[in-house]
C-alpha cells in the first residue's frame, strides 16, 4: 500500500488533532480526524485505516484521571475493533494525552495483562510546558526507526511514568523501544532534564511488536525547523523538525 490512511481520533477535549493529521499528510499518509463516536456506532469503519494515532489533549476534562474515560470507551466499546487492527500489524501512536490513554487501555506496555502501568501527577507538582532532549533506544520500534537524539516540546501535568510492579519495569527495561528524557550531551539529569519524575527517565515506550508507540513529549509541534524556540540561533531557517521523521516512519513501514 503505497498511501496508508491515518485515522486521528477525537473526543471531547482532544485539542492536537489537527497539528496530528497535519503531520500525517507532511508525510504522505491521508489523514482524516474521526470522533470516536463514529467508531462506537461503526464498528468496521477502523478497518478502512492502517494507522491509529490517538493525540494530545485533555479527553473528557481529565475529570477522573488523564485519559482514563476514554480508555474506559477503548475498552469497553472498542475493543472487538482494536483486536483486529492489532491483528492485521497495522500502527498505533498515542502522544501526551493519548500515552495516557493507551497504558490506562492496557494497549502499553502490552505484555497482556491489562493495565500494568500509569501516568501519575508530575513530581513538581505543576503543568510542565518546556522543550526537551530525549534519547532514542529504538528496538524494534517502527516509529523510532533511524532515530539517536531528538528535541521535542512537553506539555502535560500527568506524565510521571510508573510501572506497576518491578518486574514490569524491569521487562521493559530489558526488551521495548523506548524514549528516555535527556540533556542536550544524551545524559540523564534531574529535573528539569526530566520534567517530570518518571521510572527510568521513560517518555515513551513501544510494545513488544514495535508497532505500537505511546510518548508523552508532542512531535507533532516539531514537524518543521522552525518551529524549534531557538530556531535562529540554530540556524535552521528551513528543512523538518525534529518529530516529523516519527510520521514519516509510520508512512515508510506500508510503502
Amino acid at each position: 500500500m503505497a498511501v496508508p490512511k491515518a485515522l486521528i481520533l477525537r473526543t471531547a477535549g482532544t485539542n492536537c488533532d489537527v497539528e496530528t493529521a497535519h503531520a500525517f499528510t507532511l508525510s504522505g499518509a491521508v489523514a482524516e480526524r474521526v470522533h470516536v463516536n463514529r467508531l462506537i456506532e461503526d464498528k468496521g469503519l477502523l478497518d478502512q485505516y492502517q494507522i491509529l494515532a490517538i493525540p494530545g489533549g485533555f479527553s473528557y476534562g481529565d475529570d477522573i484521571a488523564a485519559g482514563k474515560i476514554l480508555a474506559n470507551e477503548l475498552v469497553t466499546r472498542l475493543e472487538d475493533a482494536l483486536q483486529r487492527f492489532k491483528a492485521a500489524e497495522k500502527l498505533i501512536i498515542g502522544i501526551c494525552n493519548g500515552f495516557q490513554v493507551m497504558v490506562k487501555a492496557g494497549l502499553l506496555p502490552g505484555f497482556g495483562a491489562g493495565q500494568e502501568a500509569t501516568l501519575a501527577n508530575n513530581d513538581s507538582g505543576k503543568f510542565e510546558d518546556r522543550w526537551v532532549f530525549l534519547k532514542v533506544r529504538a528496538s524494534n520500534c517502527v516509529f523510532l526507526r533511524g532515530l539517536s537524539l531528538i528535541c521535542l516540546p512537553v506539555a502535560h501535568g500527568e506524565g510521571k511514568f510508573i510501572a506497576g510492579s518491578s518486574q514490569v519495569l524491569s521487562r521493559i527495561l530489558s526488551s521495548q523501544g523506548m524514549l528516555c528524557y535527556v540533556n542536550a550531551s544524551g545524559l540523564p539529569g534531574p529535573y528539569p532534564v526530566n520534567p517530570n519524575g518518571s521510572q527510568a527517565d521513560i517518555a515513551g515506550i513501544s510494545d513488544p511488536t514495535g508497532r505500537i508507540l505511546g510518548l508523552m513529549p508532542h512531535p507533532e509541534r516539531h514537524v518543521v525547523a522552525t518551529q524549534h524556540p531557538r530556531w535562529t540561533r540554530l540556524n535552521r531557517c528551513e528543512g523538518p523538525g525534529d518529530g516529523l521523521a516519527i510520521f514519516q516512519n509510520a508512512v515508510k513501514y506500508f510503502s
